[in-house]
């Protein structure tokens, strides 16, 4: 192949799984690793990962992200609903009543994985002086994750283009293909920083691990319980933006100390239970240019880490600090939805 780039994002490993590598630090899922997670079951106990997918409800979150809409299929012969509908319509002899519907949904609307190629950064990769599209090991926006338009970067201008939409390159579909199976691990911040909007910095964050003696390995899907779906589920799909804004823990993805211990972990996921993973929007950074979500840029797009936003951990938390646990078996797939930038979480710790 032709090498899509010279330089690469200073502390970042593209390349460092191979040339064309789309699965980043999921490589780490090694089958050793798998079995050595099917030593976390002692119980045979399984907890629920994912919101109601209709969670939270409305838009407050993000006004781009709607709940989604369930409707039953219809026959192309006469339209009739698809739902309670007795075949003797079609045959008098039959006694089958059938259900069939679809849904429109926004793939990121409640429970999410966030695929490489959500998020990006200019950047210039081939070293002739003009930044352009890039994502994790060095995809690029236009030809290999392709939209329904391109943005002349100087103009802000939109030109359309004709191409089918989609990603061609890191799409959430190779999560999928992966198979999503390891030891996660969870760190309860809600029980240290209540339900108060706390941001938490590196040193904030070691003094949990070694407060309840969390041990994080290369290869674990790191899972945080700040409480914020809680706060979510109780709202009862009326979220009020103004109270979620001020509730429960976030990381503080500007600093560098925390970023650098998710370099130096080698976690395999990250997950939280909270918006974003991170505090956003975050606080200014240095310099001229700088990236908005500097998590999502570190894990992302600089070292191939997928996250997952607005997790359930309200039963899994509680439960594995009452055992005195931090360790579960899990399971975690996306849709196999080719092309898609994220999906809904459908995962499933087992203890």
């Amino acid at each position: 192949m032709t090498q899509r780039w010279k330089h690469r994002p200073e502390g970042s490993n593209w390349g460092d799984f191979g040339p064309d590598d789309e699965l980043g630090r999921l490589n780490l899922l090694t089958p050793e690793r798998v079995m050595r997670a099917k030593e976390e079951i002692v119980e045979g106990r399984t907890f629920c990962l994912s919101l109601p997918l209709d969670y939270p409800g409305g838009n407050v979150l993000n006004p781009r992200r709607t709940p989604p809409v369930l409707q039953p299929t219809t026959s192309p012969e006469n339209g009739l609903a698809r739902y309670n509908f007795p075949m003797r319509m079609e045959d008098p002899r039959y006694l089958d009543v059938g259900c069939d519907d679809r849904v429109l949904m926004t793939l990121q609307y409640s429970t999410q994985w966030d695929a490489f190629c959500h998020m990006g950064q200019l950047f210039d990769a081939d070293g002739d002086g003009v930044e352009e599209i890039r994502y994790y090991n060095g995809w690029q926006g236009g030809t290999d994750i392709v939209g329904p338009v391109d943005y002349d970067q100087k103009t802000g201008k939109a030109i359309p283009r004709e191409d089918v939409m989609g990603a061609r390159r890191l799409g959430i579909e190779k999560f999928a293909e992966k198979g999503i199976v390891g030891r996660g691990v969870m760190v309860n911040l809600a029980s240290h920083f209540g339900r108060e909007r706390k941001i938490v910095t590196y040193d904030d964050f070691m003094r949990v691990l070694d407060t309840d003696k969390v041990v994080v390995e290369e290869g674990d899907m790191l899972c945080l319980y700040t409480g914020f779906a809680d706060v979510i589920m109780e709202m009862n799909k009326k979220p009020d933006g103004p109270t979620l804004a001020r509730s429960c823990p976030a990381l503080d993805g500007r600093d560098p100390k925390l970023l650098q211990w998710i370099t130096d972990s080698g976690i395999a996921t990250l997950f939280a239970d909270n918006y974003a993973v991170e505090q956003m929007p975050a606080r200014p950074g240095e310099g001229d240019t700088y990236a908005a979500l500097p998590l999502h840029n570190h894990c992302l797009f600089k070292i191939g880490v997928p996250l997952g936003e607005m997790w359930w951990f309200g039963e899994l938390a509680p439960w594995l600090k009452a055992n005195g646990r931090s360790r579960f078996f899990m399971t975690g797939q996306p849709l196999r939805l080719p092309g898609a930038v994220g999906s809904p979480g459908n995962a499933v710790a087992v203890v």
